[in-house]
């Protein structure tokens, strides 16, 4: 169903993949909007190693584009390095693919919104977290997306110099 990375070389391992996940700060989620035209947004997010979150407003193009088709893909960049000189850029990133749906009010969301807190807001205490999400709760929508398929890829300059390092092969 999923097409096979063309460079499987360049791939990253599950480890590196889940390591790019959890500590991006922002990715791009792709959906079908309005007319038959993509609508890709920047948006931030938290992973949990098997699930993305994401949240928004209770209205609005994402939600009207999701109640239409659930299927996504969402990308995250690691890394990319302009290189002039050599006419490239050196880069890492991972594009996942999966299905997301509304999550309904209960301990699911709160638990949701809890992990996206902590990641955004890790210096401020447990009330403090939590005392701003019982400010936003009435408007706030969270986004869980189940993922289907994740690949993440690396320029071949990033995989060289991993293998110098003794780190991998090419």
């Amino acid at each position: 169903m999923f097409r096979e990375m063309r460079r499987k070389r360049q791939a990253l391992s599950q480890e590196e993949i889940d390591l790019v996940l959890y500590k991006g700060t922002s990715g791009v989620l792709a959906l079908s909007g309005d007319d038959g035209y993509p609508y890709a947004l920047p948006i931030s997010y938290v992973y949990d190693g098997g699930r993305i979150y994401f949240h928004c407003a209770k209205s609005g193009h994402k939600l009207d584009a999701i109640k239409r088709n659930k299927k996504a893909s969402f990308c995250v960049i690691d890394q990319d390095q302009i290189v002039p000189a050599a006419y490239t850029s050196y880069f890492r990133s991972v594009i996942a693919f999966g299905q997301i749906h509304i999550m309904e009010d209960g301990p699911q969301k709160q638990a949701a919104i809890q992990q996206l807190a902590l990641k955004y807001a890790p210096e401020d205490t447990p009330a403090g977290r939590q005392k701003a999400i019982d400010k936003e709760w009435s408007a706030l929508c969270m986004l869980e997306m189940q993922i289907d398929h994740v690949t993440g890829k690396e320029a071949i300059e990033l995989l060289r110099r991993k293998q110098e390092a003794g780190c991998g092969e090419v």
